[in-house]
């Protein structure tokens, strides 16, 4: 298969009506450079060892939303699918906090009050549910609660997307304590992702808990709070585990999962292979900014102490909304580790460690705005 661009190629270009009963396939693709052109080579079959954790690819070019297009996950996403061949259309409130550059037809809309997504979903074949509602809302008609808007959310585009025949969804939630309730924040993820998937059973919902990016709201919050305090208090939620993952990886994540059967119908965790203590996360971040920043336990372990009050001091001194510091920082109250059960190898994904990771994060940070502590 030949194409005038790399972005054009796909991996498999519907490669799935050669599988046949009983074996196991496995496609990969590499790019040859021969007298300037670029052509795709597909290789196979593979013995089931091989497949095992390979990630076949079913579809090949696909009409595709990215909603929350305006956001860090949205707008990183949509270069990834465009170099996959994919014809994209975005869906936003307002075009005006869009990136600059990434060149794709809008639809403005509200997934709340479903404004634009009949118009938006028109002809989609797979759409990318990247709403969230933590943040306060202007609407005097919109509930008060973000979980009560998110749930409201995510049932009107799942019957939008059944109505315009759309095959599947794919979703970016939040992980689900194993051993202690979820907190509202993180039982609002998990209600969207049950509605998406009980709409369109060949969807596909991710996990994530810390994102590690220069453009994650939950990372600079830490950063932020590093730098600006010449002591870093640790509250009881120090003690909890959890395994934050490379936005790279989350991005590679997401974007297999358009097309990789294993994850039809799954929740899947994607999390990276550090295992770490929020103390221990928040200590490897003052490290690799060059910082000697005295770390300090706020309180007992087993004492939760006021969110609330908290979160209001934390929020002002890293310049962030309380309304989404709060939640977040209620879900910290367990660990909150992928389940095994819910490997989201299958995907095929190589995932960077942690300090790799926080590296990365800061380095395309200060390409863009400085660090005033480094």
């Amino acid at each position: 298969m030949k194409a005038d661009a790399a972005e054009r190629l796909n991996v498999v270009s519907r490669k799935s009506q050669e599988l046949s009963q009983g074996a196991c396939f496995a496609c990969k693709w590499n790019i040859f450079v021969i007298d300037g052109a670029k052509a795709a080579a597909f290789c196979g079959p593979f013995p089931p060892a091989a497949a095992a954790h390979a990630a076949v690819m079913l579809s090949g070019p696909m009409r595709i939303l990215v909603t929350g297009v305006s956001g860090f996950v949205g707008a990183r996403l949509t270069p990834r699918l465009r170099r996959d061949g994919h014809e994209l259309r975005g869906f936003c409130r307002d075009p005006a906090r869009v990136p600059a550059g990434l060149g794709l037809p809008l639809v403005v809309g509200d997934a709340v009050t479903g404004d634009g997504l009949a118009e938006a979903l028109a002809g989609i074949e797979l759409a990318y549910y990247l709403i969230h509602s933590m943040e306060p809302t202007t609407d005097p008609d919109a509930a008060p609660d973000f979980g009560a808007r998110e749930r409201a959310a995510a049932e009107r585009f799942a019957a939008a997307a059944e109505l315009a025949g759309v095959r599947r969804i794919v979703y970016l939630g939040g992980p689900v304590p194993h051993a202690a309730p979820a907190s509202p924040h993180l039982a609002s993820r998990l209600a969207v992702e049950r509605i998406l998937l009980a709409a369109l059973p060949d969807s596909t919902a991710l996990r994530a808990s810390i994102v590690i990016g220069a453009g994650s709201r939950s990372f600079r919050f830490m950063v932020r709070l590093i730098e600006r305090m010449p002591l870093v208090t640790l509250p009881a939620w120090r003690v909890h585990r959890t395994q934050p993952i490379d936005e790279r990886d989350v991005i590679e994540s997401l974007a297999r999962a358009a097309t990789a059967e294993p994850a039809f119908g799954r929740s899947l965790d994607v999390a990276g292979p550090d295992v770490v203590s929020y103390g221990e996360l928040i200590e490897r971040i003052r490290d690799l900014m060059l910082l000697r920043r005295p770390l300090v336990a706020l309180d007992p372990p087993g004492w939760a102490g006021s969110v609330p009050v908290t979160s209001a001091v934390a929020a002002a001194i890293a310049g962030e909304e309380r309304a989404l510091v709060e939640p977040l920082m209620t879900s910290l109250g367990s660990d909150l580790l992928p389940r095994p059960e819910a490997d989201a190898r299958v995907l095929g994904v190589r995932l960077h460690n942690l300090d790799a990771a926080i590296e990365h994060a800061l380095g395309e940070w200060e390409r863009f705005e400085p660090l005033a502590a480094r």
